[in-house]
């Protein structure tokens, strides 16, 4: 399948390392003339490596707790490449609280980066892909904590969840500007910030990766470029006309119990 993103223009959100980096990444391998970087941390060498792919690139170092951020990045988009075509959500936090265990600054923190910034990004590049027609992507990456989370996920998941809800109903309001809306509720991902939080916050040992991985159909956990690869396809032509579907991509079925 010819996955192509000729000449288009790209904003990135978390794409100093994980699934943003490595989406970054495809979307110049195929083909994007143009990424607006962005994360809390520097995108070190991103803009190299995309350079090397015959991709522009520019980087802005935001934080999206700041309401101000999601204007501030589609203004920069705009700025140095004077359009904005795609739009991929990969930014977010996570951090464990039950229903039981919520505490209300945990409770904003999340939906503020997971929800609301999403939500005022698409809303400013969907006003800009209708001022200069001819339709647009946007992909969100969502989480497979969406269908209903594990105990300790609840705000995280709940954050997703309303991101999820948002993605169909933009999809359904804006079919007929040709923009299309999709998501990616991802399951288990190798990332460095999973790392950070199995080794750092949690505790574990050196061994849990291997273990989790043995657990798994694949033996394996999913690695960023099998999100990248997927969100670089919806974000294609090839995927036309789907819009307003949330794909669920991991290694087991949603549903059926052993």
């Amino acid at each position: 399948m010819d996955v192509r993103l000729d000449g288009r223009i790209a904003i990135v959100t978390g794409a100093a390392q994980g699934i943003g980096r490595a989406i970054a990444l495809r979307l110049a391998q195929a083909g994007a003339a143009g990424i607006l970087l962005t994360d809390r941390q520097p995108c070190a060498g991103l803009m190299e490596d995309l350079a090397t792919l015959g991709t522009e690139a520019d980087a802005l170092q935001a934080d999206f707790e700041d309401d101000e951020t999601p204007g501030a990045v589609v203004s920069a988009c705009v700025t140095r490449f004077g359009r904005v075509d795609c739009l991929v959500n990969a930014a977010g936090i996570t951090d464990r609280a039950s229903v039981a265990d919520a505490d209300p600054d945990l409770f904003d923190r999340l939906f503020q980066v997971n929800t609301k910034a999403p939500l005022f990004l698409m809303r400013d590049c969907i006003r800009r892909m209708r001022e200069q027609g001819g339709g647009g992507g946007v992909v969100n990456i969502l989480t497979m904590n969406i269908h209903g989370g594990t105990p300790d996920l609840a705000l995280y998941s709940a954050s997703k969840a309303a991101l999820a809800l948002l993605t169909r109903n933009a999809a359904h309001a804006h079919r007929f500007d040709r923009i299309r809306i999709n998501g990616v509720a991802v399951g288990w991902v190798d990332t460095p910030g999973e790392r950070h939080m199995q080794l750092d916050v949690l505790g574990k040992d050196e061994a849990w990766l291997a273990a989790r991985a043995a657990e798994r159909p694949y033996r394996r956990l999913m690695a960023p470029d099998d999100v990248a690869r997927l969100a670089a396809f919806l974000l294609s032509d090839s995927a036309w006309p789907m819009t307003g579907a949330i794909l669920d991509q991991e290694q087991a079925v949603n549903g059926p119990r052993d």
